[in-house]
Formats: structure tokens, C-alpha cells, sequence
């Protein structure tokens, strides 16, 4: 089962510990319900680093592009609840790519992900894109593997949000995304393909930036009723 739709959201953050039992309190019971009560919103996942440190993963799987710049979604952007403004500031070294799926073959919510944010190297974008696809095919039939999703960032023509203006309009993006989800998270982590040698043996330019996560919770629209 591929991605629910056309377009995603992906976001990665680091958040102190002193404020992690706020922060999932928040994400589960209020953020998540308000996110997926927006049209276009499939599902949400959010993840912890595998390795217990601060990293948070969070991934929204939407209808399609046209979402992330919607009447619906701008006004939560620029409306944020009091809680959600009180928790802004705790996410620190954001990356927030709003992106269109390129590749999507098989699960995407599994217990483990690995996250590889990329750039093709000038003049390799389809090349890159041909060889991650041929690799799809193969990595989702391997023990300890079930999914592999290739996300594209493009930045939709809307202004600046409340939101960002609270965490300090110091976010970043990823132009590339790749998501590998696995139930092992040996297969995970020894994913030799997506070290950045074969990547870049495949199109992609130097400077990948890789992250190994455990899946914490995920949600539907049914699932806020």
C-alpha cells in the first residue's frame, strides 16, 4: 500500500526532554485531531529517534498538492490554539519540506524509519529518480522491509504563518526526501543503498543527511471520531 495521495508534508525537529511528555500530550490530543479534521489530511505520523536522542519525525500523507496552500490549512497556520502557540517554541532546528510524491511502493507506516534528506546533483534529477524507483521494487521485498517513498519539496506560493513567525521564520527544507519503513530495525539501519556513496553513485549530490526513527503514533480522519 503505497502513500495515501499525492502530496505530503515532512517534518523533522528536535524537542528537549524536559518538554517531551507536553509536546506528545499536545501532538496526539489536540494537533493531530486539528490537522486531520482539515480536508485533504489522510493520515499523520509522528516518530521518535531510535536512538532515544531529541529527534522527532513527523510525516502528513495528503490528497494532494493543492492542501498545503488550502482556505482550510491557512487558517489553522495562522490561527494557532493557545496550546499549540506555548509549544512552537520547543520545536527547535525545524525542517519542513511540503512536497509532492514522486515514488511511493509499499507501507508506509511500519515500526521503523529511516529518512534520507537529499539534492540530485545538477543535471541528475531523472536519472535519480529512474535508479531510487528501480531500487524501490527490490528494497520493499526484503526481510525486514516494506516500504520506500520519494518525496519532491516545492514551496507553495503562500505567505509566511503565525506558525512560523512563533518558532522564529528559522525553518529549513530538504528538497529530496526518501522514507524506508521496516518492522526490523537491523534492516533499517543496514540499508547500504541509501548511504550516500550509492546514492550518489545514482544521481544524487554529497551532503546527505540520514535519521533512524521509531514509530510513536499514527492517526486517520475515522480514527478522530
Amino acid at each position: 500500500m503505497a502513500l495515501l495521495g499525492e502530496a505530503a508534508l515532512a517534518m523533522w525537529w528536535d524537542m528537549a526532554a524536559d518538554a517531551r511528555a507536553d509536546f506528545e500530550h499536545w501532538h496526539a490530543h489536540e494537533h493531530f485531531p486539528e490537522r486531520l479534521g482539515i480536508p485533504g489530511f489522510r493520515r499523520a505520523s509522528r516518530w521518535r529517534a531510535a536512538d532515544g536522542g531529541e529527534g522527532v519525525f513527523v510525516l502528513y500523507e495528503l490528497a494532494d498538492y493543492g492542501v498545503l496552500s488550502s482556505p482550510a490549512y491557512l487558517a489553522r497556520l495562522n490561527a494557532p490554539t493557545p496550546w499549540s502557540t506555548r509549544m512552537m517554541p520547543h520545536h527547535r532546528h525545524m525542517v519542513r519540506s511540503q512536497c509532492r510524491v514522486l515514488e511511493s511502493r509499499g507501507a508506509s507506516t511500519a515500526r521503523h524509519a529511516l529518512t534520507v534528506r537529499l539534492s540530485p546533483a545538477a543535471g541528475r534529477d531523472e536519472a535519480l529518480r529512474a535508479g531510487l524507483r528501480a531500487l524501490a521494487e527490490t528494497l520493499v521485498q526484503r526481510p525486514g522491509l516494506v516500504g520506500l517513498h520519494l518525496l519532491r519539496h516545492a514551496t507553495p506560493p503562500i505567505a509566511q504563518t503565525e506558525e512560523q513567525k512563533i518558532r522564529g521564520l528559522n525553518d529549513r527544507v530538504a528538497d529530496w526526501v526518501l522514507v524506508a519503513c521496516g518492522y526490523e530495525l537491523e534492516a533499517v539501519q543496514a540499508l547500504a543503498e541509501l548511504e550516500e556513496a550509492a546514492l550518489c553513485a545514482l544521481g544524487a549530490a554529497p551532503g546527505t543527511e540520514r535519521g533512524v526513527y521509531t514509530l510513536a503514533y499514527t492517526a486517520t480522519p475515522a480514527d478522530m471520531n
